[in-house]
């Protein structure tokens, strides 16, 4: 539902509308409601995204931004470095890789990505969970706290972890796809870890832009392990979710993405990647 506005500005106001519309191309009504939702703090509400899964699938690895410049957009999220070298996880405003084996350290601003999805985050919605079993478990029971299968929302888990199995994607050779450079990633698991996973979940609709459905990522609580999760189990998590209201996409201007075939359907490969394969222990 929109409403008309109707009101008097001054000339200094009307015409830095008119330059910022010139400098957009946006509409006069877009330029407006942007500077309100800013204004009155909505952009919380938003998510910024850099590339998109298509662009990932095919092996765009290259970074398009760097990790102070995401950090600008977000104190929340998750992606990878450069030649998709280990798993990024943002939380409060740090961001921080995953490599070999779980080791996790500070990333530096200036490292370039490839891939990441951020936001500001601030719970719109909290529950605790009791006997999570397996992922799926803890899925499902995210299910019920989202209020509809068409609406982006950011996930922060807060607990102790009984059992943790994770990954993290290691140093892609050149022209690998996504498929193959996670074909020789890193497997680990922790016992009895406590931490936070961080997370988004994106509609089907959505999925030639964003990962879809849910998308973990787990950092300890003392910042020295993290990764990409496969599976768990825990006693009790704190779930708190984030509604996202609207998507903007930094799309790249590398070579390789703008002559990367981005026609297909990537969900099979990103299902692929992205469950990977959990030892049995």
């Amino acid at each position: 539902m929109s409403h008309r506005l109707k009101c008097r500005i001054s000339d200094s106001l009307w015409d830095a509308l008119q330059r910022e519309t010139a400098r957009t191309g946006d509409s006069l009504s877009h330029t407006v409601q942007h500077a309100l939702s800013e204004a009155l703090g909505l952009e919380h509400h938003s998510l910024f995204q850099v590339s998109t899964s298509g662009a990932v699938v095919k092996g765009v690895f290259k970074g398009c931004t760097s990790v102070g410049d995401l950090k600008s957009h977000g104190d929340f999220g998750l992606g990878t470095f450069e030649d998709l070298d280990g798993e990024l996880v943002m939380l409060d405003g740090l961001c921080y890789q995953a490599g070999a084996g779980g080791v996790a350290a500070m990333a530096e601003d200036s490292w370039l990505v490839p891939f990441a999805t951020a936001t500001r985050f601030s719970a719109d919605r909290t529950a605790v969970f009791d006997g999570i079993d397996t992922l799926e478990t803890l899925q499902e029971k995210l299910d019920g706290l989202r209020p509809s299968q068409n609406i982006f929302a950011g996930l922060r888990i807060d607990g102790l972890f009984d059992r943790i199995d994770m990954r993290a994607a290691c140093k892609a050779q050149p022209g690998e796809g996504l498929v193959e450079a996670t074909s020789h990633q890193s497997e680990f698991g922790f016992d009895n870890i406590e931490g936070t996973l961080v997370g988004f979940w994106t509609p089907a609709y959505a999925k030639a832009i964003g990962v879809p459905g849910y998308h973990l990522h787990f950092i300890s609580n003392d910042r020295t392990k993290g990764g990409h999760v496969l599976g768990l189990r825990a006693k009790r998590l704190t779930a708190s979710l984030h509604l996202e209201t609207d998507i903007h996409v930094g799309i790249p201007e590398t070579q390789a993405f703008l002559e990367a075939d981005l026609q297909d359907d990537p969900s099979k490969d990103l299902d692929v990647a992205e469950k990977g394969f959990v030892r049995d222990r």
